[in-house]
């Protein structure tokens, strides 16, 4: 696999002219968490070993490289399967655009099924389809389309390199491959509601072709910590690593972290670079929403109110205070920031999913116009990130939601050890 990523950015940069070959790109979804990436990976790799032709097949993963320091359990499993970040190519280092008024560019979509709107007119370029998602796109000839609603993306991949290319497993590319199988279905616990036959069955495959891959319980452990390690990221990543926009009448963002309201507080300058945030990325509010366990494992909610308008920052403050579909319970706690207003949540199971429907309907009494945004590039300025369960309240909601909390558990019970979350 290093052979093969080096080779593709050495294509990369030696072939960008307009006279060089084409170039068959997988390109994942925009949120780039670790199913998405591996399947890039996988799938461009299956291609370039099976693709008899002049044709440069390559991943590409669709963020912007600086963007790779917020998915962090991509991170774990790079370093885990011993591939360097610096391998890997992004959005921002190569133009889809370019190379297709050039004739030069093919793009197989996978965990995915139709373009951000921002990359619709790409789509004549698309020649083939690999997902796990609601179909929104019809096949044709001209682009096949397989799309099963089966927990992975990666088990897809997976089942087309065993009927194909068996011959290019090898422990580095099943490790990647099993590890995205193992996090999208949580575990393979049929309770949490994601797994399918078909992923246990190439979950299994690939335990029997590679025992000494690592024990999936240890495997999905380390990737969900590693996933919600807020450690060594900037004020401005933490907000980023999991946020959704909304905007009306007023711009506002939702932040969920991974660190107790306390410590974030007290983190120096912490009023600047929140007011820094919101002038880069046009928002006029911020909500923060924590997320913590007490010794007992019994899940700790906090909210924070951030604007430097006190009529704004008092308003949206109000409005939650007040909200009972659902309630949140909210309880005001001693804050060392003027702008800054911040709360103990009694509602624990208010999770972001249910905050949003909520400041929806504040916008919508401002100005009858309040509308969720998409979280996209082009809209909000900012990479949208991938949903987890406690944040959303999917997909173990009504599944496994024990399965989910404890996951957590251990990481936060580290982190809180050692002053974090």
């Amino acid at each position: 696999m290093e052979e093969f990523l080096s080779s593709c950015c050495r294509a990369v940069q030696v072939n960008i002219d307009q006279s060089g070959p084409q170039f068959h790109i997988v390109l994942g979804n925009e949120a780039c968490d670790v199913d998405s990436m591996v399947s890039s990976l996988a799938y461009a790799y299956f291609l370039s070993k099976t693709e008899h032709s002049e044709m440069l097949a390559l991943p590409l993963l669709n963020i912007r490289r600086s963007d790779l320091v917020l998915r962090s359990d991509n991170l774990f499993l790079l370093k885990q399967t011993g591939l360097s970040p610096d391998l890997l190519l992004f959005r921002d280092q190569l133009d889809l655009r370019v190379l297709q008024r050039a004739g030069r560019l093919r793009l197989t979509l996978v965990d995915h099924n139709v373009l951000a709107s921002s990359d619709s007119d790409l789509e004549g370029a698309v020649v083939e389809v690999i997902d796990h998602h609601l179909l929104e796109r019809e096949p044709s000839p001209s682009c096949p389309v397989t799309v099963e609603t089966v927990g992975s993306c990666a088990t897809l991949v997976t089942e087309r390199i065993i009927q194909k290319a068996p011959q290019i497993l090898d422990q580095q590319l099943a490790q990647l491959l099993y590890a995205a199988v193992v996090l999208d279905c949580v575990n393979m616990a049929p309770a949490a509601g994601k797994v399918t036959p078909k992923d246990s069955q190439y979950a299994a495959a690939l335990e029997t072709r590679f025992p000494t891959l690592p024990p999936r319980s240890a495997l999905f452990q380390a990737l969900q910590n590693a996933k919600f390690d807020v450690s060594g990221l900037s004020t401005e990543q933490m907000l980023l690593k999991d946020m959704k926009a909304v905007s009306g009448s007023l711009n506002l963002a939702i932040s969920v972290l991974y660190i107790t309201l306390e410590e974030f507080l007290q983190r120096a300058g912490l009023e600047g670079e929140l007011s820094g945030f919101c002038q880069k990325f046009g928002f006029d509010l911020l909500l923060l929403m924590t997320i913590s366990f007490t010794e007992s494992k019994e899940p700790i909610r906090e909210l924070a109110v951030f604007s430097h308008s006190t009529t704004c920052r008092e308003q949206v403050s109000q409005y939650l205070e007040q909200a009972r579909n659902p309630a949140l319970n909210l309880c005001p706690i001693s804050s060392p920031h003027p702008h800054i207003t911040a709360y103990q949540q009694g509602n624990t199971l208010a999770s972001r999913k249910k905050l949003l429907p909520i400041v929806k309907d504040f916008l919508k009494g401002q100005d009858g116009d309040g509308r969720l945004g998409d979280v996209e590039e082009e809209e909000s300025g900012v990479p949208p990130t991938p949903m987890n369960s406690l944040v959303e309240g999917c997909p173990l909601d009504e599944g496994l939601p024990r399965i989910s909390t404890q996951d957590l558990v251990d990481k936060v019970s580290k982190m809180a050890n050692r002053g974090g979350d």
